[in-house]
């Protein structure tokens, strides 16, 4: 018997499908930035699985998120280091 539910990365690659025309509207750097936010959600596909309280996009959303919120983390880091082997704020 044959899958009645679409896979998540198949849910994704299906959202990013219909957005096709909407990906070809924005700036080609715009676009790479679209793209890798669908390759963030792809890379929580297990956890986004396992979400029954929310959607697919909803959770789908949630990992793009969470990648962003790590990168930020990461670079908030960085900036932290070079405060304090610098003796100089970078930022305030």
């Amino acid at each position: 018997m044959g899958r009645t539910l679409p896979t998540i990365t198949q849910q994704i690659s299906d959202t990013e499908a219909a957005l096709a025309r909407f990906r070809r509207t924005l700036r080609k750097s715009d676009q790479y930035i679209l793209d890798g936010m669908f390759a963030a959600a792809r890379r929580h596909t297990a956890a986004i699985s396992h979400t029954d309280a929310l959607l697919p996009f909803e959770a789908a959303l949630l990992a793009i998120l969470l990648e962003q919120a790590r990168e930020i983390a990461t670079l908030r880091q960085q900036v932290e280091q070079l405060n304090c082997g610098t003796g100089y704020r970078l930022v305030d």
